[in-house]
């Protein structure tokens, strides 16, 4: 009897799925004609932020020099907000001095912070002898002065404040110093290769630089991860109230950003400028649904930063069409090798985007699904098992990860018995 049982368990762990074992895909499907149509392809489309858009592939990235965009400042970045994708640039990864545009960090920081519950729109701070110190853009915040997170975010977004963002530094990490190195991690993340702060306001500082590439990458962080800015850098005047030990006088916040008012798509974000940054600019804007990020550094004066910032913008709304996928595909079950199931759920976990600056038709992207052949247990739940790959006139132009949707275990000589003895009963 022992004899046959293991005989018996030989020949189940023989009768499973077995693959080669090479690392090749089996294609499952390739979608042409009507069932590639799952997106639609129009000049539209700012989405949900999708982690795994491949679309920042430089192989698929249609950039321009000079052309038909004329751009004085030295460094400019245009990109596509909910892709990532870069429209055009000009010597975008020359290090400069960032001025306020800064501050996109220094808000990306604090929204993390109330994101993680550390801190509350309520909260109250109070201004320290340090903090009161900041020269430049200012609120004139008063040491012993309380002020509200919320209050200090407007005074950030809206007027610029230096001494805004070292009360909310200190608020938040309990000195400068440890919030800088906060933002630079944040920065290391988001791929910010050539960024290093030093401050959290901006200020001219030894080291202190960055680029337009990196500007636009913490740009697009912050507006598709914390949307809600817009609530606060769409703001034109607002006042707040100081009180101090002298009582309590009014303090009118206008918006450093023109922009907002004198272009009818802009919706923000940051201006900045100082002797040795010139002037700069970090300017969102939204047209039919497109959200577009433009980036000028170290232009000559405010009006050429904001005519750099409308001619980047004009020529991003006028050559964007975007594709979109409306749902996701339903993805078969994958077979797998050595496992107490034969084969485990599989789905494709987010949608596809793409933006096309070329003038293709989108109507022709295709949607190949691939899928591993030696899936071998045991497969746990979120594990990569295939990839959804589209193309474009034959060239990829991005793909999206299939992972298992569940777990499926090794099997046993105890879960092969248990096999046997329900075959048997059946």
């Amino acid at each position: 009897m022992k004899k046959f049982l293991m005989w018996l368990f030989c020949l189940i762990l023989l009768t499973q799925p077995v693959f080669a074992q090479s690392e090749k895909l089996i294609i499952l499907n390739t979608n042409t004609g009507q069932d590639t149509d799952t997106g639609t392809g129009q000049n539209a489309g700012a989405g949900e932020r999708n982690s795994s858009d491949t679309t920042e592939n430089t192989d698929n990235v249609n950039t321009q020099q000079t052309g038909n965009v004329d751009i004085s400042a030295p460094s400019a970045l245009l990109m596509e907000a909910s892709t990532g994708q870069v429209i055009y640039e000009k010597d975008a990864d020359s290090k400069r001095p960032p001025a306020s545009v800064t501050k996109v960090m220094t808000l990306l920081l604090i929204f993390d912070a109330l994101q993680e519950g550390k801190i509350r729109l309520e909260d109250e701070v109070t201004t320290s002898e340090y903090a009161a110190s900041m020269g430049g853009s200012q609120v004139f915040l008063e040491p012993g002065e309380v002020q509200t997170v919320e209050t200090l975010i407007k005074c950030i977004s809206v007027a610029s404040g230096n001494d805004a963002c070292v009360c909310m530094a200190e608020y938040i990490c309990g000195n400068e110093q440890e919030f800088v190195n906060q933002m630079n991690e944040r920065a290391k993340g988001l791929g910010m290769e050539n960024t290093h702060f030093v401050n959290c306001n901006g200020l001219d500082a030894d080291g202190h630089v960055t680029t337009a590439r990196d500007i636009a990458l913490m740009s697009r962080e912050l507006i598709n991860t914390y949307p809600q800015i817009f609530d606060y850098c769409n703001i034109w005047m607002e006042d707040i109230t100081h009180t101090t030990k002298k009582g309590s006088t009014q303090f009118g916040l206008t918006n450093t950003n023109k922009m907002i008012r004198q272009y009818e798509y802009a919706t923000g974000l940051k201006t900045g400028s100082t002797s040795q940054a010139k002037f700069c600019i970090s300017a969102t804007a939204r047209k039919d649904d497109t959200d577009l990020i433009a980036v000028i550094m170290a232009a000559d004066d405010s009006k050429a930063r904001m005519r750099d910032a409308i001619t980047l913008l004009n020529y991003g709304f006028g050559k964007c069409q975007k594709y979109q996928e409306d749902k996701v595909n339903k993805i078969p079950n994958v077979p797998v090798k050595h496992g107490v199931e034969k084969e485990v759920g599989a789905a494709q976990m987010e949608t596809f985007s793409y933006v096309d600056v070329t003038g293709a038709d989108l109507s022709t992207i295709k949607r190949n699904v691939k899928l591993k052949e030696n899936v071998t247990a045991p497969v746990r739940q979120g594990d990569k098992i295939g990839e959804v790959i589209y193309s474009l006139n034959g060239k990829e132009i991005g793909k999206v990860d299939i992972l298992a949707t569940e777990d499926v275990e090794e099997i046993s000589y105890g879960s092969a018995m248990k096999e046997a003895v329900r075959g048997w009963m059946l």
